[in-house]
């Protein structure tokens, strides 16, 4: 059997003491996979490797409760569009990949900057310039907005007098043409039906370039929350092929037009993944959009939005039938992951939740609202009261452009106010959970981490709503103990004897560093049951 120590270090556990305090030690001892001692016990005990972590910091490695890992990796491999100045920038790198790649029939690219238009409209005639003769389809950050050319319109028959669909927005000109711009799933699922499945080469460096990614941020469980069918094969392949270094559990997306018909092929897929998987692959989720997004106006609310009264956004779900339909999948025994952005959206979750727990049998659930963007006061306690996870990406919780060009001027000061609640939800008793929405942003915890403790864009730039600010530890715990528990898992999320040896390393304390610099903090090594992944 292997054994390593790691000492010398401020190993964080996790655990609260009856001061509020978290126990810390400085020692941690691994063997095979499972961590069996701490303190002085594992700095007497025989190591076969024995490492010195220089007064670094130690914990239960990071979980990413909400993640997409699959399009972060084939971003890497389409046209790049993202982090880019303007329409007419982005339009002009899709031209260059295009000539450089003129074997490629559909030109793709992934997260550009939707704020970079007024209102978010982008033109398909920006990119015929670039590209007039083959389709072009790019998605934005959100994941919500897409951005075609002519020639894709044309495929998809989209053009004047064609149908909005009941799920999503075909924005159209004066003329009545559609301007290139498709918002949520009923617009552009059309044109996506449209592209050629990427071959398995592609998929798997997708995969490869997600897992060594997130092994490099400290990362070894994740969510990926949005899965169809063909991406089972492609996770159970790479597990087959050891590319993996992390646990992912995979969550099936529950199409609000056909949920029914899809009730027996959950079933199926979970039991192909337990047949055919080692393990690091699960299916223990099925995923619900409730509504869209902010930026795009298609986040459902409450009351209309500021910039267009004669809206309250774009909920993906009859209400009632999202009751139904979460009843259905947890008397299966799956869980309910719900990406809820507006009040709205959010009410519809936490009400199909309870009844759920009204209707069905108990259990021990983990259901969980993603986002939480914009929760109603009177909501607020309803996670605690429901025992529904409050998931959060952390890194969104600031004052940017995002906010400044496209939600603030939507939502107008008083909602604008009351965006991502995180230390009034913690307050009220809810469990909290962290993740990233890669490839939306970062999947980098630590940068994560200090958006959630310092809620600013950088030094002396102001607080943005101060009173849901978390300190450090709690944040720490958000991204450990708080995604184990989403995750239905009581072997992971602490540093103690009998959990499973997942483990990360950073160089420096996160509690002892100027707040706005801990995301910065190295990341020095990662170990995923017991074994190395990573080395800074």
């Amino acid at each position: 059997m292997a054994t390593t120590r790691i000492e010398n270090a401020t190993v964080w556990t996790g655990h609260r003491l009856p001061s509020g305090e978290v126990f810390t030690t400085d020692a941690v001892l691994m063997r095979d996979d499972r961590i069996t001692a701490l303190g002085r016990t594992a700095r007497q005990a025989d190591a076969d490797d024995v490492i010195d972590a220089d007064g670094g910091f130690v914990l239960a490695a990071f979980g990413d409760g909400h993640v997409h890992p699959i399009f972060g990796g084939l971003e890497q491999q389409f046209a790049p569009v993202r982090d880019m100045s303007s329409p007419t920038e982005i339009a002009a790198s899709v031209g260059a990949w295009a000539r450089a790649h003129p074997e490629t029939e559909w030109v793709r690219g992934e997260g550009f900057d939707h704020t970079l238009a007024p209102e978010g409209i982008f033109l398909a005639e920006w990119l015929d310039a670039e590209v007039p003769d083959r389709p072009v389809v790019l998605r934005a950050t959100d994941y919500h907005t897409v951005w075609v050319n002519s020639e894709a319109l044309r495929r998809a028959n989209y053009g004047v007098g064609v149908a909005q669909p009941h799920d999503g927005e075909i924005v159209l000109a004066d003329n009545g043409m559609p301007t290139g711009t498709l918002r949520e799933w009923g617009a552009w699922r059309p044109v996506y039906n449209l592209l050629p499945e990427p071959p398995q080469a592609m998929l798997m460096d997708a995969v490869s370039f997600a897992s060594r990614s997130f092994a490099s941020a400290g990362i070894t469980w994740v969510q990926d929350a949005w899965v169809e069918p063909s991406a089972v094969g492609t996770w159970l392949t790479a597990e087959q092929r050891g590319i993996l270094d992390q646990t992912v559990d995979l969550a099936l997306w529950a199409d609000p037009n056909s949920w029914r018909d899809q009730l027996a092929s959950f079933q199926e897929s979970r039991t192909r993944i337990a047949a055919e998987g080692g393990g690091q692959v699960t299916g223990h989720t099925v995923k619900f959009f409730a509504d869209g997004v902010i930026e795009s106006a298609t986040g459902a609310l409450i009351e209309p939005y500021c910039d267009c009264p004669h809206t309250k956004g774009l909920p993906n779900w009859d209400p009632e039938e999202m009751k139904l339909a979460v009843a259905a999948v947890d008397a299966l025994g799956f869980t309910a992951h719900i990406h809820a952005i507006g009040d709205f959206g959010v009410r519809m979750g936490l009400d199909a939740t309870e009844y759920t727990s009204r209707v069905n049998p108990p259990w021990d659930r983990r259901w969980v609202i993603v986002h939480t963007q914009l929760v109603d006061p009177a909501d607020l306690a309803r996670f605690a009261e429901i025992g529904v996870i409050a998931n959060f990406e952390p890194y969104w919780s600031k004052f940017d452009s995002w906010q400044t060009e496209l939600t603030a001027p939507r939502l107008g000061p008083e909602r604008t106010s009351r965006q991502y609640q995180t230390g009034t939800i913690a307050r009220l008793g809810a469990t909290i959970s962290f993740g990233s929405d890669w490839p939306v942003t970062t999947y980098a915890p630590l940068e994560g981490i200090q958006v959630a403790v310092t809620r600013q864009m950088g030094p002396g730039e102001p607080v943005w709503l101060p009173e849901e600010c978390v300190s450090v530890d709690a944040a720490l715990a958000a991204y450990t103990s708080g995604v184990a528990f989403q995750a239905g898992r009581s072997d992971a999320g602490y540093a103690r004897p009998g959990a499973i040896a997942d483990l990360t390393w950073i160089a420096q304390d996160p509690r002892t560093v100027d707040p706005l610099t801990i995301g910065s903090i190295p990341v020095i090594g990662t170990w995923y049951r017991g074994r190395r992944t990573f080395t800074g």
